[in-house]
């Protein structure tokens, strides 16, 4: 799971370009502050400690929660930018270097070691941490979902399938009287 949000993050951070419309660097942006806030609150929450607790003696637990306050500074700075400003692409690299940078300790490190000391909870630990992940997205789905939009176009078109399948639902039980049929 940890992968995945590393994944999902890295792919938007490869669909930003420079000379992108203001609106689509917002919602990539966006989409990659929520992402890492979220990636970031459930690994302290959850998977630190529960690595901690298995490998009391792991260093390399030490630098991650000072990377993701570094992210978490850049975050802000980002949010208080408009995507115009001058500044803004450079600061997105900046943010782009330290996610790569922390995703390469966790996927070389830190996961491999949980895998090791962790075998017989990953199970647990991920269904605890998705559990969290449902109730964090939960207060702020409006955000998430026109950030996505923005950011992933093609999910436009999905969410607008989605959109007629439940009015073309809604419209099959009423009955044929109502609907104006003869």
């Amino acid at each position: 799971m940890i992968k995945l949000d590393h994944a999902h993050v890295t792919a938007a951070f490869h669909r930003y370009r420079i000379d992108a419309p203001h609106w689509r660097k917002a919602a990539l942006v966006n989409t990659i502050c929520a992402a890492l806030e979220i990636h970031a609150q459930l690994e302290e929450e959850i998977f630190y400690p529960a690595l901690r607790a298995a490998k009391p003696t792991a260093i390399a637990i030490d630098k991650s929660v000072p990377e993701h306050n570094a992210m978490r500074d850049s975050i802000a700075k980002l949010r208080t930018m408009d995507p115009s400003t001058p500044g803004y692409d450079d600061t997105v690299m900046d943010l782009m270097r330290e996610v790569i940078h922390h995703v390469a300790d966790e996927e070389t490190i830190l996961l491999p070691m949980a895998e090791d000391v962790l075998a017989r909870d990953l199970r647990t630990l991920g269904a605890q941490m998705n559990t969290r992940r449902l109730q964090l997205v939960a207060g702020r789905p409006v955000e998430i979902a026109v950030n996505s939009a923005g950011a992933f176009p093609i999910l436009k078109f999905s969410l607008a399938g989605l959109a007629l399948v439940g009015l073309l639902a809604a419209f099959s039980r009423i009955p044929p009287a109502q609907r104006g049929a003869r």
